[in-house]
């Protein structure tokens, strides 16, 4: 069988192929759609998740526990969840039940304390592990007929529509006075449309399996000796970026800790960044169709400035560190997860994301929790932290990189 780039239009492409196309392209926008109402809610949520606790009474430390403790349940969880829908082939069910759990978000209406509120933050990030390697695992069989980097950049920056709308939603709430509870309250409203949404994807979509013909070929199961060994080095790269990369909700609270950004303006920041990783998802797509992986290698260079400027008692340094921070985050949700179906077959990517994913969520809470302390301790001494892990990352890469060039020299069907 002849593997053609799916991301080409070329003169032999059949009315097959076209249909293909047309077919992935309405399942990566339907699930889009889906994704984006989600990241209304859920992102509408955590772009003031770090000052609403700091009103109920919470320190730097327990918000950056929080997030991170939040952020490893929902990966850690990840390796049962996709490994059940590996074997069940029930991914549809995993994703609806992953979406329904967003509802805890617009519940922190009632949270009377930080505690509970925390509870129904990690809620939600359990129900991202419920969904997230089905929905990536769905995603890679469609992609394969435009391209896998292209087609996760698209979904991705569908998604972000809603990550910029949701914290939006919370700018006009607290600049008309309703107040977090009152933000919290109108995210009631696009969970009712996730919900019609999410049930219409279902119903013209039940077997996005089928997008991927072939599955017995392809470069994505090219798992020996030096395929291993890149996998781990790839492993390896993700966790030490990822254990240098702060999580939002801290840097929240340094903007309304140290009063830098007013209240009001923090969510604006996060969308901000949400809307910078949309774009940035979109041109790394195309550069890891066109170029591989050695676009990964500025995920380490972008996240290694982001302490250098953000952690400045500066308006315009916490500016353009949101956005430096959302332009990581594009290139991350892009290249990682497309690289990840480039590395295994079709039959496992359930379980494989869900290893993954627990990788890159296992680092991201153990920094946290790092970044977190030094940042009780001394704010410049969080700061080196990151910087040093972002420069251990970068040999990482290089042999990582190295590892694919010489897989592509060995044959003409990789990258």
């Amino acid at each position: 069988m002849t593997v053609l780039d799916p991301a080409d239009k070329t003169p032999g492409s059949t009315p097959d192929d076209e249909s293909r196309k047309k077919t992935a392209y309405r399942l990566i926008i339907f699930f889009g759609i889906v994704a984006m109402l989600g990241d209304v809610v859920y992102e509408g949520g955590r772009s003031v998740a770090g000052p609403f606790l700091f009103t109920m009474g919470a320190s730097a430390f327990a918000v950056a526990f929080i997030a991170g403790f939040g952020e490893f349940v929902g990966y850690a969880i990840r390796i049962a969840t996709g490994y059940l829908a590996d074997k069940s082939k029930q991914y549809w069910a995993f994703v609806i039940a992953g979406y329904l759990m967003i509802g805890a978000i617009p519940l922190l209406v009632w949270a009377g304390s930080w505690e509970i509120a925390a509870l129904l933050l990690i809620v939600e990030r359990i129900g991202k592990a419920f969904r997230s390697p089905s929905k990536d695992a769905i995603l890679s069989h469609a992609t394969t007929a435009v391209g896998r980097g292209w087609g996760f950049g698209l979904h991705e920056a569908l998604d972000q529509i809603g990550a910029v709308a949701g914290p939006m939603l919370f700018v006009l709430a607290l600049a008309s006075g309703g107040g977090y509870r009152g933000g919290f309250g109108l995210l009631a409203i696009p969970f009712a449309l996730l919900l019609v949404a999410l049930f219409l994807a279902w119903r013209s979509m039940p077997d996005p399996a089928a997008f991927e013909p072939g599955a017995g070929s392809g470069h994505g199961e090219q798992t020996g000796k030096g395929g291993r060994r890149q996998i781990r080095l790839y492993a390896v790269f993700t966790a030490l970026t990822m254990a240098g990369f702060v999580v939002f909700p801290l840097l929240a609270f340094h903007f309304k800790a140290l009063s830098i950004v007013p209240d009001a303006e923090i969510p604006a920041f996060y969308a901000i960044a949400m809307a910078v990783d949309a774009i940035v998802a979109l041109g790394a797509g195309r550069a890891y169709d066109r170029y591989g992986l050695v676009v990964l290698g500025a995920v380490p260079l972008v996240s290694l400035a982001i302490p250098l400027i953000v952690f400045c008692p500066f308006y315009s340094g916490a500016l353009a560190g949101a956005a430096l921070w959302g332009a990581s985050m594009g290139m991350q949700e892009t290249v990682l997860r497309a690289a990840v179906a480039d590395f295994t077959p079709p039959g496992g990517r359930g379980f494989a994301y869900g290893v993954f994913n627990t990788i890159y969520g296992g680092a991201w809470f153990a920094g946290s929790l790092v970044i977190g302390a030094l940042y009780e301790f001394n704010i410049g001494y969080a700061a080196a932290f990151m910087v040093v892990m972002q420069c251990a990352a970068l040999p990482v890469f290089w042999l990582v990189w190295q590892a694919q060039k010489g897989k592509a020299s060995r044959s003409p069907e990789l990258r």
